[in-house]
């Protein structure tokens, strides 16, 4: 099946439409996003796992992805790049906290590491405590899922500094710019209605994911191919 991908201000448009015209909430999606990328981290078997979580919504969903592997059992460590700026964001640390979850300052050693420090927003290249933990995650030999894009990926397209991700779980539609990354890439199904892509002119299949939450998807010479 062929998937077309979505620009950063289709998907800023496709986020406004769900939370601002139908009132599907941001803390739905990130459930729906951080269940998947627990799937696919569960794949690696981890019995330890370190979240970094940006201010936004990716680092919602990797919280919420940490929450679903702490509840499979795995011991779980968590790393604000800053502290959180949406309030859902703040909520999924705070429930993971409550789990027991361990905080941290600096990256503790895990088998598998939850990438949500920066999101498709990004504006220019990254910078601060977010390019000294991209440069972590590309120097500590360890498996790494994105949620949604490696942060630093411009989402659109562009080089760069940029998470090296072993596994991608792009939301919604693959975005142009992940056919510049290789890695094992996944699409998440967080939820969005099909009149949200006919309202912003986006073209998608009918049950893109098959009727799973997140299934394989592939580069090809049309754009995106699943299954």
């Amino acid at each position: 099946m062929l998937l077309p991908s979505v620009t950063r201000v289709q998907m800023e448009e496709a986020d406004r439409v769900m939370v601002e015209d139908l009132g599907i909430a941001l803390l739905q999606m990130m459930e729906l996003a951080g269940s998947a990328v627990a799937r696919v981290a569960s794949r690696r078997m981890p019995r330890t796992a370190l979240v970094l979580a940006g201010s936004g919504g990716n680092g919602g969903g990797a919280l919420a992805a940490g929450r679903h592997l702490a509840n499979r059992g795995v011991s779980i460590s968590v790393l604000h790049s800053s502290p959180p700026r949406r309030p859902e964001t703040r909520h999924q640390s705070e429930v993971l906290g409550r789990l027991g979850a361990t905080p941290t300052d600096t990256p503790l050693e895990a088998d598998v590491v939850i990438d949500g420090v920066l999101g498709y927003s990004l504006s220019g290249p990254p910078r601060g405590r977010a390019s000294d933990l991209i440069r972590w995650m590309n120097g500590g030999g360890v498996p790494v899922v994105s949620v949604d894009l490696p942060s630093g990926l411009d989402p659109d397209g562009g080089g760069g500094l940029r998470v090296a991700a072993t596994d991608v779980v792009t939301l919604a539609l693959p975005k142009p710019g992940l056919l510049e990354v290789e890695a094992d890439h996944w699409l998440a199904d967080i939820g969005i209605p099909p009149l949200v892509w006919d309202r912003i002119g986006v073209e998608v299949p009918e049950d893109p994911f098959g009727g799973e939450r997140v299934v394989p998807i592939r580069p090809s010479a049309g754009g995106w191919v699943s299954g």
